[in-house]
């Protein structure tokens, strides 16, 4: 998984979120950081409201959390889903001694983007993607 960290620097260099089943995600600053939630029609809930978007907690009594709106929390996304904000940029993903390596190409240059996890070698990525345009 992501780290919390390298989420929050994606969020806050404008990576948008539309919450889909599956997806998860942290809220921070609720004493809650070690906690990670999954959005599922069973137990969080995307809610369109007039006011905007918030995710509803469901059947969740241990805690006096009904809700927050969506930019509070903050997207933990997967391989899947940051590979996919490379989009075409995105050259190649390998294992090394120690992490993973992700090569995009910015401009006409290729680039290399290493961490122990796959996710963060690919967050990395996304970075230098949206530093680079």
């Amino acid at each position: 998984m992501i780290s919390h960290d390298l989420a929050r620097r994606l969020r806050d260099a404008g990576v948008t979120w539309s919450p889909r089943n599956g997806d998860t995600f942290w809220v921070p600053d609720r004493e809650l950081d070690d906690t990670v939630f999954t959005v599922s029609d069973m137990v969080v809930e995307v809610r369109d409201l007039p006011h905007g978007r918030t995710l509803a907690f469901n059947g969740t009594t241990e805690w006096a959390l009904d809700d927050v709106d969506e930019r509070e929390a903050v997207w933990l996304p997967r391989l899947d889903q940051l590979l996919e904000l490379l989009g075409p940029d995105f050259v190649s993903l390998a294992a090394r001694s120690g992490g993973h390596v992700v090569r995009i190409r910015v401009r006409d240059a290729e680039q290399e983007h290493v961490d122990v996890g796959a996710e963060d070698a690919a967050a990395r990525a996304v970075l230098a993607l949206l530093r680079g345009r």
